[in-house]
Order: C-alpha cells, then structure tokens, then sequence
C-alpha cells in the first residue's frame, strides 16, 4: 500500500488496545476450551498423518493431510486457470459491440452466479462429464499404457484411478469462478477512461489492437486485487467438491475424523493448512500489487 509523501503508517493508543482485547478474547477462549470442555484432547497422534515415514524409500512422505493439501493446491491452481480463461472471454463479450455476445456472456454470468455450486457439481458430474469424457479418451486404461505420462499426471494432476472425477471437479469449480471473473474482467475494462479508447482509435488502433495494447495492460492491474481475493476464494470453494470423494483437505479430514475420533484436533489441523495456503497467496498477492505500483510511478 503507497501512503502521501512524508506520511507513513502510525500506531496510535487505541489501535494498541484493541490488540490487547483481541489478545485477552483469544487467550480467554483457548483457556475456556480446554478448562471447560469435557474433550480428551490428543495432539500428539496429529503429526503421523501429516507425514510418515516410507520403509521402501527411507524417506519421509506426505500423509493423508498433506495429501490433502496438495490435492486441494492442484485443484485450485487448475481450476483458477481455466476460470481466468473463460471469465477474460466473457468480460470480453460483455464488453463486445456485438449483440449477441453481450448476451451471451450475460447469460452465462445469469446461470453461473444464480445457481448453487453443489447442484452444478451433481450436474456436471452425474450428468455431462459420463458423456463427455469418453470423447476425449480419458480414462485409467488409456494411461495405463504410458507410464511416464502415468506419473507426470499423478504429480501435476491427479491419479489415473481418479482422474474423472478430478477433471469433472476442475471444469465445474471453473465455471462457478469464471462468472464471477468475468464480472470483475467488465468492470476493469469499463473502468479505463473513455479517452484511452478514443486515444487508441485515433492513432488507427483496431479494436482488438486497442484492447491488447492499451486497455487490457491498465484494466489488469485494476482487476489483480479482486482477481487474487476470487483465487482465494476458489481454494476455499474447492471444499465442496468432496461430495463427489474428490480426496481434497476437507474429505481427507472427514475420513479421518470417522477413522480416529480426533474430531476437534483434525478440523483444527486443517483451518491452520487452509489459512496458511490463503496467507500465502495474500501475501504473493501485496508483493504482485507493489510490484505493480512501482512501475506505475516510474512510468
């Protein structure tokens, strides 16, 4: 954040007392929890499902959480890909002089901000993926037969057995967040004043021109703000698809919670994992804005 010239951020008295009534309210509800609730509390069987130790490699590897966790990260990360390609075609066509693509990206945003996601995802995965993916020949026993590709799409997607299930999760969290997407791509393009659209037509810029050239680059840094906080919020929606056994942090969390009992110390475990995954990308984000706001004030 860029503060007036010869100002900077300052800590007042009451800014202090607030932290210390948020510190006094936090120390107050860890100490009722463990004084006032009648729970065996069993830490230390957290840190084995976390990792554990491979006696065939003589390594340490990632467990069921840990899993999880990467298995939510590579949801996210695909998911957020293909949303920013669908919401930039759709913030385009809601932007289009033409008729009909305004209206199709408007009922595309109608359809995708109206409907619940866990009815898309029952749609999307008892209905559609069933007939559509057999046309792209994905299956286990197409990649069976290649095991290097095997194994790059273990790392980088998903596990073969569960491929399916994966991609149809992907393409309907995509859809979801590329509504919202396409909303903030319109108001970053409608944001960039009227005069850069007549600048760039007259200097014989066409219209695609003028979007690559001159609107896209200032409306880009306008919409990163939003972008990340809908990033964010892909990698908390990505929950949900556990429904359909997607074996994200929150289905590794409900199975081992039915397995073990450990019920406050698992969902405890991982709001931590999926607050240091947000934190991280909050921060990635205010390094990204800054880096930004350099170059603005250098040029």
């Amino acid at each position: 954040m860029m503060y007036p010239a010869g100002r900077s951020p300052k800590t007042t008295r009451l800014d202090i007392f607030l932290l210390l009534a948020l510190a006094a309210a936090g120390g107050f509800l860890v100490l009722r929890i463990h004084s006032g609730l009648d729970y065996p509390w069993n830490w230390g069987a957290i840190p084995q499902y976390l990792l554990r130790f491979d006696t065939h490699t003589g390594h340490w590897v990632p467990n069921l959480l840990l899993e999880g966790l990467f298995t939510t990260v590579r949801l996210s990360v695909w998911s957020m890909a293909l949303a920013s390609i669908i919401g930039l075609t759709m913030g385009l066509f809601r932007t289009s002089p033409s008729l009909f693509k305004r209206l199709l990206g408007q009922t595309y945003v109608g359809l995708g901000r109206n409907l619940p996601p866990l009815v898309l995802i029952f749609i999307f995965y008892f209905f559609i993926s069933g007939q559509l993916m057999p046309l792209f020949g994905i299956a286990e026993s197409n990649l069976s037969t290649h095991p290097m590709l095997s194994r790059w799409v273990t790392l980088f997607v998903a596990p073969p057995e569960r491929l399916e299930q994966f991609l149809s999760a992907v393409i309907t969290l995509a859809l979801f967040e590329g509504a919202y997407i396409t909303e903030i791509v319109r108001s970053g393009i409608q944001s960039v004043e009227r005069g850069q659209w007549e600048a760039a037509k007259a200097l014989g810029l066409s219209r695609q021109q003028q979007l690559r050239d001159v609107i896209l680059p200032q409306a880009f840094q306008r919409i990163l703000p939003p972008l990340a906080g809908q990033f964010i919020s892909t990698v908390k929606d990505s929950a949900i698809v556990s429904v359909i056994s997607i074996q994200e942090l929150t289905f590794q969390g409900m199975e081992l919670m039915a397995a073990t009992y450990l019920t406050l110390e698992v969902w405890i475990t991982i709001t931590l994992l999926y607050l240091v995954l947000t934190l991280t990308l909050s921060l990635v984000t205010r390094r990204l804005e800054h880096y930004f706001e350099q170059r603005l004030f250098k040029g």
